[in-house]
């Protein structure tokens, strides 16, 4: 069901986002608004891509929601897809995340001409708005070098991919090579900085094992110095963890953002034999809640699992993983690491953990995953002076969470999207 736009005096068609067009001022009545713990009917008013206050004028039109629940729009803290070759495939991945209800996205490692396929298609009122890290910062033999080899054999990849400006992965040795290579880093324009820290505490005896390759990071070491810098630039830091002692050394590094819940895939087998390496400790989370650091979920990928051992093992790791940062106010986000879709299966995976109320994890997902990819813009709040960007759904999504499926209006920044 479509739900028509009104004027005052005659129905017109509902208006779709252009670049050139000026967001028009607007009342929305019949509405059931989120406030972060429960929906109440309010008549709210936008001007110019902004909730505003009521004004002293009538709008120039009028949106009838016929009671329908208004939460903010959804978004997507970790997803390699949001990448594109051409205008076509573009146009595709802008309406998927359209269609879920994920206005906001992150792509943390990304090759340059990927990114500058969606211009035009992100970061405009009428598509996804999006932030990068371009080429992420590993060891010698380190993530995400196997893929970068294995795309590179599929012609997926090219071999300029590989330590240039334009790549998809910096290998970062010592100090001296940092120093070398950081201009080059930042020379890509990164909207934030990736590095990679897999089996942290273990960094000397994998570098020198073949066997661990593509299962180990940079020096933990490199690390501060690199959040130093980035922070010098005014550039947010996430850091590629597996292991609770890859989430203590990030910390330790004063990273901004934990790219993984640890343990989120297993160990290199993508098992888990032993869940001690992969467990948060209360202390643990004292220190990320006192940092205010970001921790990423990136958990549903267990779903369709057809190991119903490993599917229960995991699921009761990550359950005990969120209960320990809730308990101590970790700022979670919600993000996928999925190539295929959206946040969307991730927030539903996350709802089946039980850790979270349905308010919760509708806050996580509305509120602080949009405000952590962009902390200088007023977004996931539905009041005067933040964008004016949200999601009418059919069904009230704090009585069962998949209802936030049930999206009938999509508006960004003033514009319905179609």
């Amino acid at each position: 069901m479509r739900l028509p736009v009104l004027l005052i005096s005659a129905i017109i068609p509902v208006f779709a986002a252009s670049a050139q067009q000026t967001a028009p001022s607007v009342k929305i009545v019949n509405g059931l608004w989120f406030d972060g713990a429960r929906f109440t009917p309010r008549t709210v008013y936008m001007s110019h891509g902004f909730f505003t206050s009521k004004p002293a004028r009538e709008p120039d039109s009028v949106i009838d929601a016929h009671g329908g629940y208004v939460v903010p729009p959804f978004a997507e803290a970790h997803n390699h897809n949001i990448d594109a070759n051409s205008p076509a495939a573009a146009k595709t991945l802008v309406a998927k995340y359209m269609k879920d209800g994920v206005f906001y996205g992150q792509n943390p490692s990304n090759v340059l001409r990927a990114r500058t396929g969606l211009a035009g298609y992100i970061n405009v009122p009428q598509g996804l708005d999006a932030t990068f890290s371009n080429a992420g910062l590993t060891g010698p033999g380190g993530h995400p070098i196997g893929l970068f080899l294995r795309n590179l054999g599929r012609g997926v990849m090219l071999a300029t991919d590989s330590n240039t400006t334009e790549g998809f992965v910096w290998t970062i040795r010592d100090r001296a090579d940092l120093d070398r290579k950081w201009p080059l880093v930042l020379a890509s324009k990164h909207d934030f900085i990736k590095v990679l820290m897999l089996y942290s505490d273990q960094y000397e005896k994998r570098l020198h094992d073949t066997t661990y390759f593509n299962w180990r990071g940079i020096d933990p070491k490199l690390v501060v110095e690199i959040a130093k810098r980035a922070h010098a630039r005014g550039l947010r830091v996430m850091a590629h963890v597996e292991t609770a002692a890859d989430f203590r050394n990030a910390l330790a590094a004063r990273v901004d953002e934990i790219g993984h819940t640890p343990g989120f895939r297993g160990n290199e087998k993508t098992q888990l034999p032993d869940l001690t390496p992969y467990e948060l400790t209360d202390a643990d989370a004292e220190w990320a809640a006192r940092q205010g650091a970001y921790v990423v979920t990136t958990l549903g990928g267990i779903v369709g699992v057809p190991d119903t051992a490993l599917r229960r093992r995991a699921d009761s790791l990550f359950a005990r993983n969120l209960r320990v940062m809730k308990k101590h106010h970790v700022k979670v986000i919600v993000g996928s690491d999925s190539y295929r879709t959206t946040s969307l299966p991730e927030a539903l995976y996350l709802s089946t953990l039980g850790v979270y109320t349905n308010a919760e994890l509708l806050r996580l997902w509305t509120e602080d995953t949009p405000r952590a990819i962009f902390p200088n813009r007023k977004i996931g709040h539905l009041a005067p002076g933040y964008e004016s960007s949200f999601l009418v759904l059919d069904k009230n999504p704090l009585s069962d969470f998949a209802n936030v499926q049930t999206i009938r209006l999509r508006v960004k920044q003033g514009f319905t999207i179609q």
